[in-house]
């Protein structure tokens, strides 16, 4: 049976990302009434109860027409100092646009570090969802103005795949300049033809990624392919469409052209399956007390631990044990080992008494474990 294309009114985490060219404009720099018309996407996004998180391109290319900076590639200085100088204005933008419908919005600057290592990642989502959770929307960029050609990402697409992972969202909608996956580039085969649904990318479905066909953007289709491979395995859904006219998420909704690909699993499962895969680097061992917590759907708190082994740093996979050793599952932990062992058996409320710092109050939560 054919799988059903995605409906993004259903969706329940959102993320978007915005390419420079649909928000930039190289003579009249930030499309305003564009972006306008983006918010009240946003908006009835979250009205029917759904967060929103931006992937949005454009610090470089506002940054260099304020200062003047030729088209063409740059210098890895020149593009650092143009992001530094078209982040502000960026993140000003969004705030403008959306601080009128009483949406508040937040700058979440990111490098490939960050969620190549397990402690960053803990840390990046942790704030992500806390953001979520007070109903704001993270406008999320890679950090050009410290991250090297060897810690980037290098194209916003595979970023915001990155982040809808991170975070969990059930879709990713990449608004770019052109309305979805061909079988070959339809800018030079007149006979390529769009896929509305791609149900599994399959080698011969990598074979059609052509390369770049827009003058500011570097992300091309086989970024773009990239970018829906790292999404579906986590299992979020992933539409391509072109995104230049007015309410494009509407538009999307409303049935405009666009190619979906298909998640495999929903976002929960997919981590649950990622996290249940990992060596464990140590074990907790808990109490009878803290056993009927985790199966209750809680949090394992280090009042329930009853001891510690092994080497394992912030982050790291350890194996949770029943109080007779029998393995009860696996959990990400958000203490060094050292750390743990010091808090054992401690109410949250003494950590900072403990360790010398307010810690969190979890040693593994929920969403991070898996029983």
């Amino acid at each position: 049976m054919a799988a059903l294309a995605p409906d993004i009114r259903a969706s329940r985490r959102l993320v978007v990302k915005i390419g420079s060219a649909l928000l930039v404009d190289r003579i009249h720099g930030l499309k305003v009434d564009w972006l306008a018309a983006l918010a009240l996407d946003v908006v009835a996004a979250k009205a029917r109860g759904a967060d929103v998180v931006l992937v949005s391109s454009g610090s470089i290319a506002l940054g260099r027409k304020v200062l003047g900076l030729p088209d063409g590639a740059l210098p890895l200085e020149q593009s650092q100092a143009a992001a530094a100088v078209g982040q502000i204005r960026l993140a000003r933008a969004y705030e403008e646009v959306l601080a009128p419908h009483g949406v508040l919005t937040a700058q979440v600057l990111v490098t490939l570090e960050d969620t190549t290592d397990r402690r960053r990642y803990l840390n990046s989502r942790a704030t992500m969802e806390t953001l979520l959770g007070l109903g704001v929307v993270p406008i999320v960029n890679e950090n050009d103005t410290v991250a090297t050609d060897e810690i980037r990402f290098g194209d916003n697409d595979r970023l915001a795949a990155q982040i809808a992972v991170t975070v969990g969202a059930d879709q990713l909608i990449l608004l770019s300049d052109v309305d979805g996956f061909y079988s070959a580039n339809p800018k030079e085969d007149a006979s390529a033809v769009r896929f509305d649904l791609v149900e599994a990318i399959t080698p011969t479905i990598e074979a059609m990624a052509g390369d770049p066909v827009s003058g500011m953007s570097k992300g091309g289709m086989k970024t773009k392919l990239m970018a829906a491979k790292t999404a579906v395995a986590g299992g979020c859904a992933m539409a391509i469409m072109e995104g230049s006219v007015l309410r494009p998420l509407q538009a999307l909704a409303d049935g405009a052209a666009r190619t979906w690909f298909v998640a495999q699993a929903d976002p929960q499962v997919a981590r649950k399956r990622w996290i249940g895969a990992m060596k464990p680097r140590g074990e907790v061992r808990l109490d009878a007390g803290a056993v009927q917590a985790l199966r209750a759907g809680k949090s394992l708190l280090p009042a329930g631990v009853v001891s510690v082994s092994g080497a394992f740093g912030r982050g790291d996979p350890v194996a949770i044990l029943s109080p007779e050793g029998d393995a009860l599952g696996k959990g990400l932990v958000r203490y060094t080992a050292e750390e743990a062992r010091l808090i054992a058996g401690h109410r949250s409320g003494d950590i900072e008494g403990i360790l010398g710092y307010a810690g969190r109050a979890a040693l593994i939560h929920r969403d991070d474990m898996v029983l």
